[in-house]
Formats: C-alpha cells, sequence, structure tokens
C-alpha cells in the first residue's frame, strides 16, 4: 500500500485509471459491444437449433430403424414358418431328397467326373452355396479389417506403425531357437501336404476348404516362427488382396458360364477329364484350388490383423 501511495503522490500512476476507463465508456465502444452481444445470441441460438435438429434426426432415425427391424424380423419369421410348413412331418420320408440323393450316387460320376462324390456335388451340383461360402469368407475379412486394421486415421500416436501395435503385450516366439528348427523341419511338409490334399480334392477327401486351411495354418506357423519382417518379403498385403480378388474373380466367371450355358441347355465344352486322373472333375481342380487360397488368405489374414493390425507389408 505504501509503495502504491508513493506512486501515487509523485504522479507515476493513477489508481482511478481502470475504474475511470470501465465508467467512461465512448458511444462507439458500446455500439460494439451490443453487436457483439448480438453476434453472441445469434450464434448461441444457431447452436441450439442445430442440437435440436440433429436430435431430432436422431429420434426419427431409430424410429425408423426400429420400425424395419420389426419388419425384417416379422418377414424373416414368416418365411421360417412357411418353410417349415413345406416340411415332411416327423418320421415321414420325403421323396424329393430321396430323388436328389440317388441323382447324386447314381450320375455324379457320369456327370462331373469327379471319383469323389462329395466335391463333385460341392462344386459342381451346389457349385452356387460354394461360391456362396467363399464370400462369405471373403466379407468376413472384410468387416474384421475394417475393425482391426491400423492406418493414418486411427493410429493412437503418430509414432505408431503395423509393427509395434500389438507387438508389447505379447511374447516374441520368433527368437526362440526350438521354433525356429522345428518350423524349419515341418513347415516343407505341411506345405507340401496342404498342396496334395488341395489337388486331389476330386479323386480322395479333400479340396479346397481343407487344402486351404492346412495352407493357411502354415503361413501361421511361419509368421510365429521367423516374425513378420520376414513373413511380408514373401507375404505380403498386396499380394493376399490380389490372390483373394482373382480367385473368387474366377470362380464367379468360371461358374457364371456354367450356369449360364447350363440354364439354356448348351454344352460347355469343359472335358470332364478321365475319373481317377489330377487333371479330371471339368472345373473341380481349378475351383478347389480358387477356394483353397481364399480359406488360406482368411486365415492368416485374421491371425495378422488380431496379432498386430494390418495383413502384411505393401
Amino acid at each position: 500500500m505504501k509503495e502504491r501511495f508513493l506512486k501515487w503522490f509523485y504522479g507515476e500512476s493513477d489508481p482511478m485509471e481502470h475504474i475511470l476507463d470501465c465508467a467512461e465508456v465512448p458511444d462507439e465502444s458500446r455500439e460494439e459491444w451490443k453487436y457483439e452481444e448480438h453476434e453472441i445470441e445469434r450464434e448461441i441460438s444457431r447452436r441450439v437449433h442445430t442440437q435440436s435438429v440433429i436430435r431430432a434426426e436422431r429420434r426419427g432415425f431409430y424410429a425408423f430403424y426400429l420400425i424395419i427391424a420389426v419388419i425384417s424380423c416379422l418377414m424373416l419369421i414368416g418365411v421360417l414358418l412357411f418353410t417349415v410348413s413345406q416340411l415332411p412331418r416327423y418320421g415321414v420320408e420325403n421323396p424329393r431328397a430321396k430323388e436328389v440323393v440317388e441323382r447324386y450316387v447314381e450320375k455324379g460320376l457320369e456327370e462331373t467326373g469327379a471319383v469323389n462324390i462329395v466335391s463333385g456335388m460341392i462344386l459342381d451340383y451346389r457349385a452356387f452355396d460354394t461360391l456362396g461360402e467363399s464370400h462369405v469368407l471373403f466379407t468376413a475379412l472384410l468387416c474384421v479389417m475394417i475393425l482391426l486394421r491400423l492406418d493414418e486415421k486411427n493410429k493412437r500416436t503418430r509414432y505408431e506403425n503395423y509393427y509395434t501395435v500389438l507387438a508389447d503385450p505379447y511374447y516374441d516366439i520368433s527368437t526362440d531357437p526350438i521354433m525356429r528348427i522345428a518350423a524349419t523341419i515341418t513347415l516343407p511338409s505341411i506345405f507340401l501336404f496342404g498342396i496334395y490334399i488341395l489337388l486331389n480334392g476330386q479323386i480322395s477327401p479333400g479340396g479346397g476348404f481343407s487344402g486351404g486351411a492346412v495352407m493357411g495354418a502354415a503361413l501361421i506357423i511361419y509368421a510365429a516362427a521367423f516374425g513378420f519382417t520376414v513373413t511380408d518379403r514373401v507375404f505380403t498385403y498386396r499380394m493376399s488382396r490380389c490372390i483373394t480378388f482373382l480367385s473368387l474373380a474366377f470362380y464367379s466367371f468360371a461358374k457364371g458360364y456354367v450356369f449360364f450355358t447350363g440354364a439354356n441347355g448348351i454344352p460347355n465344352g469343359v472335358p470332364k477329364g478321365t475319373p481317377g486322373a489330377i487333371f479330371s472333375g471339368g472345373l473341380i481342380l481349378p475351383l478347389d484350388i480358387a477356394v483353397g487360397m481364399v480359406v488360406a488368405c482368411t486365415m492368416f489374414g485374421f491371425y495378422s490383423l488380431f496379432r498386430r493390425g494390418s495383413i502384411g507389408g505393401e
């Protein structure tokens, strides 16, 4: 207080300066304040209106969502009840099912060229269903990729990359010499066995799904034993996308051609080959290979996405 008093006494400061400034506001300043207050009120009212519109839109969306969900459930229930009503009663044999089974057993070898009737049924008689199953696997991989894949938009920090995320909480078994030696010895046999199952699906038990599962397991063992850095040099994310796309595209176009020719009574011109040989069964062998590639890429993709947040290097 003494210091402030001395400054006032010698004329170095005016203790009423700020008070007078606040009390004697010029008219222009007051008009500017009024203008700013008006703008603030307009901004507040605009935001309140925007929030009310957003809440109304949300309520409308939720109501529309509930209505569509209820209608969809009722339609599904109706379709299921109608389907059940068309089934034969319990204990009564279905003559149509018997006809289908007899056709598979009696005409399967002649019409498909496959010794393994199961492969002939899956990839010839019911190839459209298998096509849907392959697309289900591809769609599942896309969904997991959307949820788990890391890119520039969803990194937690700017220092993250594909090799640091999810790496710390796990023990890196690729540094274990026993794991590396065991993988080096067994992986060639596993890959060879997967290829064997894949190529003999039309002759013996096996095919695309089982052969692809073995090859996918081999890729997972390779990544676990040697690390993702080494795996990315052999099997990249771009390669996985290309293999999956080309496999599904070939399957779709090949069976689409067969569906079109069969529906119009036109010979498709695909040779059945000699039953029992590797190159037999018409399109069953290449379709098995396509399905196996999709299954293998999907299995390794799931493992890679859950392990580190990406399938592989670009």
